[in-house]
């Protein structure tokens, strides 16, 4: 049986008598408290997932109270919602490191929404990559899955870069981060700029990404990426290897060699109605292809 998500509601009586019979929800389970002590006491001994704090309450407590959980490693993570008096939302928001804001004159309907956007926004925050912000991994087999499922005609690309760790040795993990940030940003603009949010673009970690686009435009937006890629890729090295057209590191058995400047391996899975059934498959396709299209050099991609 799944596990009820908790929500921690500190409010006064009459708000609470105001909401209490609108909140109402299968999935959640709503604890209210009217004395802040008991209600952090509570927070503190068996964490809830959400917690919903009045600040007329305590002014004071609140803010303490907010502030002690988000610099709290263990509790950073719990979505907090301010409930305002009406005429007064106006916050420095960097000061009340809360994630949303309610109003006391709000229904208990329009509570009821934010805590569902509150949760699916934390579930979205916790999957984005740290570095890029872009989805991370099981959003992107959620992605794929509901392609499959949707017997969707797509192309599933895997991007890598190769050269990626002699890069980080000569130039430093900073300037690798940037050559990250870099690519995000290529594959956002023109895959997000072509389809907006019918387009698809995640992170899987370290220098791995994926995209999802029509199929029968793959070849047009792999080539798009590779030649944004190369326009910019100039502005991460260094003037004098530039002129050598190589940086010179150690390889994996620390001997000295040349390596070429990173570069962009595109393996693509043609995703078609009934030739998956599950994620797992286009993953297994597309190690195949990286195998393939990894042994060439320069910007490569490689349609299957």
């Amino acid at each position: 049986m799944k596990t009820k998500e908790t929500v921690l509601l500190l409010l006064e009586e009459g708000l609470q008598e105001k909401w209490r019979p609108l909140l109402q929800d299968s999935s959640l389970r709503f604890l209210f408290y009217k004395h802040p002590h008991q209600a952090a006491a509570r927070i503190l001994e068996a964490p809830p997932n959400l917690i919903i704090l009045q600040e007329r309450l305590a002014p004071e407590l609140v803010y303490e109270l907010t502030k002690a959980l988000k610099t709290n490693l263990n509790l950073s993570f719990l979505p907090i919602i301010l409930v305002l008096p009406p005429k007064n939302v106006t916050k420095d928001w960097k000061d009340w490191p809360a994630d949303d804001f309610l109003k006391e004159d709000d229904s208990g309907e329009e509570a009821l929404s934010r805590i569902k956007l509150a949760f699916a926004r934390a579930q979205r925050s916790a999957d984005n990559n740290p570095l890029t912000g872009l989805p991370g991994n099981t959003t992107i087999l959620k992605a794929i899955q509901e392609k499959i499922n949707a017997e969707e005609k797509v192309a599933i690309a895997y991007v890598d870069l190769d050269h990626f760790k002699p890069f980080n040795d000569r130039y430093g993990f900073a300037r690798g981060d940037e050559i990250l940030r870099m690519v995000a940003r290529v594959l956002t603009n023109v895959i997000l700029g072509r389809y907006g949010a019918e387009g698809f673009v995640g992170h899987v970690g370290g220098d791995d990404f994926v995209f999802i686009c029509p199929l029968e435009e793959i070849e047009a937006i792999c080539q798009e990426i590779i030649k944004d890629y190369e326009a910019l890729l100039p502005n991460f090295i260094d003037p004098q290897d530039l002129e050598k057209g190589y940086f010179e590191g150690e390889d994996r058995e620390g001997n000295p060699r040349r390596f070429p400047f990173p570069s962009l391996s595109i393996a693509v899975v043609s995703l078609m109605p009934g030739r998956f059934k599950h994620y797992g498959e286009v993953s297994a396709a597309a190690a195949q292809i990286k195998k393939i299209v990894k042994a060439r050099s320069g910007n490569v991609y490689l349609v299957d």
